[in-house]
């Protein structure tokens, strides 16, 4: 599976118009475009699924920068996530007194 970033998508945007346009290079696996988990809106990214590595490769080459919805593409090959560095929560609870 070839992941595949898709940035600064119109809010408009929807997933069948994404899945036509990567469709145009290669069998698109999965399309999903983020939302923000208050509103339902878009976040303005995405990314897509494609099931062959050159082709999805191709995909970028010919998509990236191109327009969709009056927006300029970034897309790019997908970066895994990474993990927070910055360690978690915990302890707290008490008094200050009781940390003396």
């Amino acid at each position: 599976m070839f992941k595949i970033y898709v940035g600064n998508l119109s809010f408009d945007a929807t997933e069948s118009e994404v899945e036509q346009l990567f469709g145009q290079h290669g069998e698109v696996q999965s399309v999903a475009i983020v939302t923000d988990r208050d509103t339902g809106r878009s976040r303005g990214f995405g990314f897509v699924e494609m099931t062959d590595d050159a082709q999805g490769q191709a995909a970028i080459d010919a998509i990236d920068g191109s327009e969709l919805g009056g927006r300029s593409l970034k897309v790019n090959k997908a970066r895994p996530r990474e993990r927070d560095q910055r360690g978690g929560g915990g302890g707290g609870g008490g008094s200050q007194r009781d940390r003396w």
